[in-house]
């Protein structure tokens, strides 16, 4: 969730001068930017999908484990990456062709690396874990020092408490409500996601991302588990509210202005790639001035590809649910949607059933000769991704023609057919298909998925057995980390 800054980054103060060159650059980015989509110069679609997964350590009593740089010098695999908390590390998978055998494949080699990473971890003590928010994690587990030892999450933390003059303040009310205050980024990092790429020509990005926009709010329904934070139980998807709040960058008082936040849905159907990027330079100021060498203009008159490094890093300190990417990849240009809704987990299986309901979903949307966007306001699908994040399985969501309905009743009813359609559409194997879209139908038919679980489990040892919240919590973790090894759906896990 970080952006990509320099291993090499060592300012930690920036000058009037340097935001003014900093701004300068990225609107001469901007305007390269413009100039190439207007020339064509993109890769061609080739249904490219890529995934990443980022995980949380554990000890053996299912508390957080600050761990990731033993861990990852054990595991010693350019796949695995650190991430924002030194209980955090992230798995990137390599982009495959969206058909035929891919979720075969993918699932297969997530397990490996997991199963093999899981081995290095437990010779320093940890597990790893794939679940949204850790429910074991305390306000003492977050606080400056728990951020990983990298230069650019201290910068980042830096700049953004400077942009807010004052401490975090965190309220979320859910079944129970929480209020506490942080003197850092690191709540952030108890916010664990999967991350789903899809690339397509720049003529067609438009309408992948409204109808990426358009399913958040179900996608986070069917898929949350992240009920728990700092020991209290809050929404189904707690991840969203805490990651709105977390980075913040905005007092009160601009609040009240209506500042746009950083975490941003957005706020209209877009008609180009280009109306995001323009969005970033128009309403956002730069958290991270650094400016590069290159000159965007002359590298694309002499035919080369320009990596417009200052545009690529402030979108990636504007944290949008569907985000714009741009990047070049063996000296040619591409764009994709990265999907950041889902949270991890709860095992390999349901990541990759979410990722086959997601994808087979956006391609109908897309396809459809009278798309969803026209006959839904914009406003309607925000209020979708907070009513599926609040309340999980039980939400109910607007959709055109159905109006308010149980989001089970849309899904089961309207969305997997749909799914089932796009998935045939690109070639996918109808075993994999049909098993995948099976487990999203079970947990809609039984009502049950990872954020059920954990909050029924929890019920079920702290109400009804006695034991007192934090034994109850770290139970429950315990028993979610063995029933996420088995890689059986959660919809199956026993609630004991």
């Amino acid at each position: 969730m970080v952006p990509p800054v320099g291993e090499d980054v060592t300012a930690t103060v920036f000058s009037r001068e340097d935001r003014r060159r900093y701004r300068d650059k990225v609107k001469r980015n901007l305007d390269v930017f413009a100039r190439m989509l207007g020339e064509s110069r993109f890769e061609a679609e080739r249904r490219s999908i890529g995934l990443e997964i980022e995980l949380n350590l554990t000890d053996e009593a299912g508390d957080p484990a600050f761990a990731n740089a033993e861990v990852l010098e054990r595991i010693a695999d350019d796949a695995f990456q650190t991430e924002l908390a030194q209980f955090n590390v992230e798995i990137n998978l390599p982009p495959r062709l969206l058909d035929g055998e891919v979720f075969d494949e993918l699932e297969t080699a997530i397990r490996a690396s997991l199963n093999a990473a899981e081995d290095k971890a437990h010779t320093v003590g940890a597990h790893m874990m794939l679940v949204g928010i850790l429910p074991t994690l305390r306000p003492e587990h977050l606080h400056a020092r728990a951020l990983s030892a990298n230069p650019r999450y201290a910068i980042l933390n830096e700049q953004i408490f400077a942009a807010r003059g004052e401490d975090l303040q965190l309220a979320i009310a859910g079944v129970e409500r929480l209020s506490a205050t942080a003197d850092s980024i690191a709540p952030e990092a108890a916010c664990t996601s999967v991350q789903l790429h899809q690339l397509m020509h720049p003529d067609a990005f438009a309408a992948h991302w409204n109808a990426a926009q358009a399913i958040a709010g179900v996608q986070l329904a069917v898929g949350a588990n992240s009920p728990f934070f700092f020991g209290r139980e809050l929404w189904r998807e707690t991840r969203i509210a805490l990651f709105e709040q977390a980075t913040d960058t905005r007092p009160e008082e601009l609040k009240a202005q209506g500042v746009r936040p950083r975490v941003w849905f957005g706020e209209r159907w877009i008609t180009s790639i280009f109306d995001l990027f323009e969005e970033n330079v128009r309403y956002f100021p730069a958290l991270l001035p650094l400016v590069e060498d290159e000159d965007p203009e002359a590298v694309l008159e002499a035919g080369d590809t320009p990596r417009l490094p200052e545009l690529r890093l402030h979108n990636g300190t504007i944290y949008r649910w569907n985000r714009p990417v741009y990047e070049v990849v063996r000296g040619r240009p591409h764009v994709r949607v990265e999907n950041r809704v889902l949270p991890a987990g709860p095992t390999v299986v349901d990541i990759l059933a979410n990722a086959a309901f997601y994808y087979g979903v956006v391609r109908m949307l897309v396809d459809s000769e009278r798309p969803l966007w026209t006959q839904m306001s914009f406003s309607a699908a925000e209020d979708n991704l907070h009513a599926g994040a609040r309340d999980g399985i039980e939400a109910r969501v607007y959709w055109p023609g159905v109006g308010d309905v149980p989001v089970t009743e849309l899904v089961l009813r309207r969305l997997l057919p749909l799914a089932h359609e796009g998935l045939e559409r690109f070639g996918v194997h109808p075993v994999a298909r049909d098993r995948l879209l099976g487990i999203v139908e079970r947990r809609c038919v039984e009502e049950a998925n990872g954020a059920s679980w954990q909050a029924r489990t929890f019920r079920r040892l702290y109400d009804e057995r006695g034991l007192d919240r934090e034994a109850a919590l770290r139970e429950m973790t315990v028993r979610y980390r063995d029933h996420m090894h088995s890689n059986e759906p959660v919809h199956t896990w026993p609630v004991e």
